[in-house]
């Protein structure tokens, strides 16, 4: 199964999305591996939100990427918010992945 996930940074007010088929190891990682260049910089990082996408990995980059193509903070927010309402959830994978 992959996931796309959202991790944020306090101390550099920042956001991360990913995608994984693992968000604990995902997040071990970008707190501890000096080859992630972006998220290396910006530690530490915590979990707000992992989704459950599909099988295909396919489908996972395309949520990915529409979320990151929002450039919105106040998408985030509402994505994060949401998090455990499945009509919101399901809504926007529908309209996203057809």
């Amino acid at each position: 199964m992959f996931y796309i996930y959202i991790i944020y940074s306090e101390s550099a007010d920042k956001y991360y999305i990913g995608h994984t088929n693992d968000p604990e190891r995902r997040l071990v990682e970008h707190n501890t591996t000096e080859e992630i260049k972006f998220t290396s910089k910006f530690r530490s990082w915590k979990m707000l939100l992992f989704l459950e996408v599909s099988e295909s990995r396919g489908e996972a980059i395309k949520l990915e990427r529409f979320i990151k193509r929002q450039k919105s903070r106040l998408f985030l927010s509402r994505l994060i918010e949401e998090k455990d309402n499945p009509e919101y959830i399901q809504r926007l994978m529908k309209n996203v992945l057809g």
